[in-house]
């Protein structure tokens, strides 16, 4: 179920993501949420190039008509070159749906590291910000901007892994696109909390799932369409929605099972480099930096999920 906005004003809310069909998710829900108030979204390279990532994100918001700022960010990694993640979410990041021409364009007199210093500067309330993506652009914003961090509330991440990874053996996505990036962010000293890749595998969308979504309108229909089409696990036997993942920690934490603990980063390992070593059992002895789920009721994510997308087809 969504929780009820107890505030009277919306959380500020920066979005640095890849869009891909969960990325989309995630988006969709933060823009419909009567708690949140998104400021920004930066699109990166990440699951397809930074062009194809920024062209999502205009038609994404045009065809929700949420005309929210855009400001494109980075095309590669700090060191590394770009590895993408197109085998699962399509040539283009989000097959499967025609999306009409985008009527919202890209702000790109200045970088996204500049917006997010323009809106973090300038905000009357700590800003939450959201990293769905390579963490690129949130570790330059970090280094260029230290005096903004204490007007930050909280960064939320969906990244790393507990155990084995989806990019390398032991590397999850995110974290392992720009290994230095996720370190530097994790090194921050902001208070952090974090989705791993495991807590969405648990997330699953099953069929019925995608059906009752299918109801919800224009939005809906086009959601079921993309996620036929989306190979983050199975249509029929259950879809992986791991950046959905970042918007539950923020709306709905109570689904989660949530640890704090150390994560450190691996930079320097031949084979390792991008592994998130989340401390579960104190063997590193370093103090907690991180707060992460370990755990999601399933039942409890689908049926909040559902509700959270029904805000979309809201008169």
């Amino acid at each position: 179920m969504l929780m009820p906005n107890t505030t009277q004003t919306k959380r500020p809310v920066i979005i640095s993501t890849d869009p891909g069909i969960d990325d989309a998710v995630a988006i969709a829900i933060a823009l419909f949420s009567d708690q949140l108030e998104v400021k920004l979204i930066s699109p990166l390279a990440g699951n397809v190039s930074l062009e194809k990532t920024t062209f999502n994100t205009q038609r994404l918001l045009s065809f929700l008509e949420k005309p929210v700022a855009i400001v494109p960010g980075s095309r590669k990694p700090l060191l590394y070159p770009v590895r993408d993640a197109s085998g699962v979410h399509g040539k283009t990041g989000m097959d499967g749906y025609p999306f009409p021409e985008p009527t919202v364009f890209p702000d790109t007199s200045k970088t996204a590291v500049e917006a997010m210093h323009d809106v973090v500067a300038h905000s009357d309330a700590k800003v939450t910000l959201v990293g769905i993506g390579p963490l690129t652009d949130i570790a330059l914003f970090i280094h260029l901007y230290p005096q903004d961090l204490a007007n930050i509330d909280e960064l939320v991440l969906m990244g790393g892994a507990l155990g084995r990874g989806n990019f390398g053996v032991l590397t999850e996505f995110n974290f392992g696109s720009d290994p230095e990036a996720a370190k530097i962010v994790m090194d921050s000293g902001l208070k952090i909390r974090i989705a791993p890749m495991e807590v969405g595998r648990q997330a699953k969308v099953m069929p019925e799932t995608s059906a009752k979504i299918k109801e919800f309108g224009k939005v809906g229909d086009m959601f079921y369409d993309l996620f036929s089409r989306y190979r983050g696990g199975s249509f029929k036997t259950g879809l992986h929605m791991y950046d959905a993942l970042s918007m539950g920690l923020i709306l709905n934490p109570a689904m989660f099972t949530e640890v704090e603990t150390h994560v450190a980063i691996e930079t320097q390992g031949a084979m390792t480099a991008g592994a998130s070593l989340m401390d579960l059992r104190g063997y590193l002895n370093l103090p907690n930096n991180a707060t992460v789920a370990t755990d999601v009721d399933s039942e409890q994510f689908s049926d909040w999920l559902v509700a959270a997308i029904s805000q979309t087809n809201q008169p």
